[in-house]
């Protein structure tokens, strides 16, 4: 019945408690005290209280005090006997942040009969162990059920005390709730004194282990930066956050292969946020439209930016230097941008919708064509936006 009544409870009550380092409790309960069967004792209803002191966040120590109004088995009738139980229990508390709370309880005490019986001593040194649960309404309200094997270190009886009792707790330290990935952190009205906290991460300066975490940032238990895939770098600042457990990465946290895939990357973002247009280096076959396979990184490069950036759209220019007829020209350089479009659909999976292309000859030289190098300048596919990259 106890455990329905904590299911229930937990179904339809709100809020979060837990064990509070630096509290006391008080815990009066009640529950059945059985005895042996050889002590010719009844087993009988039991009543108590216990009083407590948690002096870490998962440990405890109690006092406590009971009372058992039993019988003397008799063969002629039963006498009324009288047993008093106390002694100091040590707690450990698991998951002590919890609402439900379970614990292990061991220590030492007596028990005291009255009146004496027979010839044996009224007062008895025992040892005793168990287990229990705390189930936490409030924070400072608890529903408890224990459980105790009682054993007297005089004879070999062995006790069994099972009770059910209610839980008041008093003072002490809350911890701070964890702090969520990438959510606000929500700070708790406190004396600055207390639970100060210089960088609004969420972690009290006094268990802030990074101090000087850039606001916003998410943070762990400690209070500094996350790094999901342990590299070293912060995922704030790590730009590839699913890198493999032991693999060696560079300050941007990608392997080198990756690093320099990415900084490729990154300067052809920065050229088009600055020029609104970049040069494409790809390579074709003389008075040919068929891409070269050197050239594909170029163009698998443009692509990745394409994805990171779905807003923007490309206008793909063809160029050519003056050798040969100007018609003819413009309608290889119109094959050529036709050429790099095809490939960033065919095999990078940008939409044809962002991609549109133009030739235009020799119309747009860029250099001399009196020269080898500067017709090999004109030579050339660019990459216009009508978008500019914005950070």
């Amino acid at each position: 019945m106890f455990i329905v009544v904590i299911v229930m409870l937990s179904i339809v009550t709100a809020g979060h408690a837990q064990v509070k380092e630096g509290s006391f409790s008080v815990a009066p309960f009640i529950g059945g005290y059985a005895f042996e069967g050889n002590e010719n004792i009844k087993s009988a209803p039991v009543y108590g209280m216990r009083a407590g002191y948690n002096f870490a966040r998962n440990w405890g120590a109690e006092g406590f005090f009971n009372y058992v109004p039993t019988k003397i088995k008799d063969i002629v009738g039963d006498d009324d006997l009288k047993l008093y139980g106390y002694g100091i229990d040590v707690l450990y508390h698991f998951m002590p942040e919890n609402r439900l709370v379970p614990f292990l309880a061991a220590g030492v005490g007596g028990i005291s009969y009255s009146p004496q019986i027979g010839n044996n001593s009224p007062n008895k040194f025992t040892v005793d162990y168990g287990a229990g649960l705390k189930y936490f309404l409030t924070d400072w309200l608890a529903l408890r059920a224990d459980v105790r094997h009682v054993i007297p270190l005089s004879d070999r009886y062995n006790d069994l005390l099972c009770t059910v009792g209610i839980n008041f707790a008093f003072g002490g330290v809350k911890k701070a709730a964890p702090v969520a990935e990438g959510s606000a952190v929500q700070q708790a009205a406190a004396p600055a004194e207390v639970l100060m906290d210089s960088d609004k991460d969420g972690v009290p300066d006094n268990m802030d282990r990074c101090p000087d975490t850039p606001s916003g940032v998410a943070v762990d238990k400690d209070g500094c930066p996350a790094d999901s895939d342990r590299d070293g770098v912060p995922d704030y600042l790590d730009k590839c956050p699913d890198t493999p457990i032991g693999v060696t990465v560079d300050e941007n946290g990608c392997p080198p292969a990756v690093a320099q895939e990415t900084r490729r990357q990154a300067e052809k973002a920065q050229e088009i946020k600055e020029k609104g247009r970049t040069t494409l280096k790809v390579l074709f076959d003389f008075d040919k439209a068929e891409i070269r396979k050197n050239s594909f990184e170029e163009i698998d490069d443009m692509a990745a930016v394409m994805k990171k950036y779905p807003e923007l759209n490309i206008i793909i220019e063809g160029h050519t230097d003056n050798v040969g007829g100007a018609a003819y020209n413009k309608k290889l350089s119109q094959r050529r941008a036709d050429a790099v479009k095809k490939y960033m659909v065919e095999k990078c999976g940008i939409d044809a919708k962002r991609l549109s292309t133009i030739g235009f000859g020799e119309e747009k030289s860029i250099a001399s064509n009196a020269t080898r190098e500067g017709r090999q300048k004109n030579r050339r596919v660019e990459a216009a936006v009508d978008y500019i990259i914005r950070k």
